[in-house]
C-alpha cells in the first residue's frame, strides 16, 4: 500500500489516492469490473473485497497491507494504486514487494488450507501513475519461465502485471486506455468510468468516510511531527556528540603543538650549551 497524499481535502481525493480507491473498489461489482478492464479476461463472482486486507505470517513479523484484497473461483486478485509521492521509482522497490507479497498471499493460504497443493492462482495488479520500468509498454507481465526456452512457462500461477496509466502510445484496447484516462485525468468516456466517477462522488459525500479520512489524517500528521521531533533530538545528540569529538580533537591537537613547542625548546637549549 502507498500513502495517500494527506495534504488534500477529503473533498479533493480522486480515485488514484489509495484511500478513495479502497473505497469505490470495495463494491464488488465495480472491482469485479474494473480487474476484467485490466487482465481482458473474465472474473467469476468475488467473494469479500477487503480493503487494507492486512495479512501477518507470524506475531511478530512484518504485516503487509494489501489495498484490494478479493478472489473469485480461479483466483486471488490484489489490486494496488500506486503513485509516486515525491518519491524515487528507485526507492519504491515495486519488483522486492511484489515478490513479498506473493510469498505472503501464499504463506496466508498455506496456514489456513495446510498444503502447498491447495493454493490458488494469483494476480498482483499494481496500476501505477507512472512508468514503473521506464520502457514506454502500456502494461509489464511477469511470469516465471525458463532462460533456455523462453517458450517453457512454469506454470506455478502466479502473474505480477504493472499498468503504466501515462502511456500515450496506441497500442492499447479502447477500454482500457479510457481507464487510464480517467486515472490520469479524471476524464468520463465509457460506462466503467462513468460508475467509477460515480462512485467517487457518493463516497465523497459519506460523512462516515470523511471522519475516518480525517482521523488517519491527524494520525499521519501526529506521526510526522514524532519522527520530526525524534530527528530534532537525534540531531542535537548529534550535535553534541560532534561538539564533545571538536573539543577532543582541539584538546589533541593543543597538545601536540606543546610537545613541538617543548622539542624545540629543547634543540635551542642544546645549541646554546653547545657554543657555551
Amino acid at each position: 500500500m502507498n500513502n495517500t497524499i494527506r495534504n488534500k481535502n477529503y473533498e479533493e481525493l480522486e480515485f488514484r489516492d489509495d484511500f478513495m480507491f479502497g473505497i469505490t473498489m470495495s463494491d464488488k461489482e465495480l472491482c469485479r469490473d474494473v480487474i476484467e478492464c485490466l487482465t481482458g479476461q473474465p472474473v467469476g463472482e468475488l467473494q469479500d473485497v477487503q480493503s487494507q486486507h492486512e495479512i501477518r505470517i507470524t506475531s511478530s513479523g512484518k504485516p503487509i497491507r494489501l489495498d484490494i484484497y478479493t478472489m473469485d473461483d480461479k483466483a486471488v486478485y490484489d489490486a494496488e494504486m500506486q503513485n509516486l509521492n515525491n518519491k524515487s521509482i528507485k526507492s519504491l522497490e515495486l519488483p522486492k514487494r511484489t515478490r513479498f507479497y506473493q510469498s505472503s498471499i501464499d504463506m496466508d493460504h498455506i496456514n489456513k488450507s495446510g498444503s502447498y497443493k491447495e493454493l490458488p492462482d494469483s494476480k498482483i495488479l499494481f496500476i501505477c501513475t507512472f512508468d514503473p520500468f521506464g520502457c514506454d509498454l502500456y502494461k509489464y507481465v511477469f511470469r516465471e519461465r525458463c532462460d533456455d526456452d523462453p517458450k517453457l512457462l512454469l506454470c506455478d500461477g502466479t502473474e505480477k502485471i504493472f499498468y503504466n496509466c501515462c502511456y500515450k502510445g496506441d497500442n492499447i484496447s479502447t477500454d482500457l486506455r479510457r481507464f487510464y484516462d480517467y486515472v490520469e485525468k479524471g476524464i468520463v468516456s465509457d460506462a466503467l468510468t462513468e460508475r467509477i466517477d460515480a462512485a467517487v462522488q457518493n463516497a465523497r459525500k459519506n460523512e462516515k468516510w470523511r471522519s475516518a479520512y480525517m482521523k488517519e489524517r491527524i494520525i499521519f500528521q501526529e506521526l510526522k511531527e514524532e519522527a520530526r521531533a525524534e530527528g530534532r533530538a537525534e540531531g542535537r545528540a548529534e550535535g553534541r556528540a560532534e561538539g564533545r569529538a571538536e573539543e577532543q580533537a582541539n584538546t589533541e591537537r593543543e597538545r601536540k603543538r606543546a610537545e613541538l613547542a617543548e622539542a624545540r625548546v629543547k634543540e635551542l637549549e642544546a645549541l646554546l650549551a653547545a657554543k657555551q
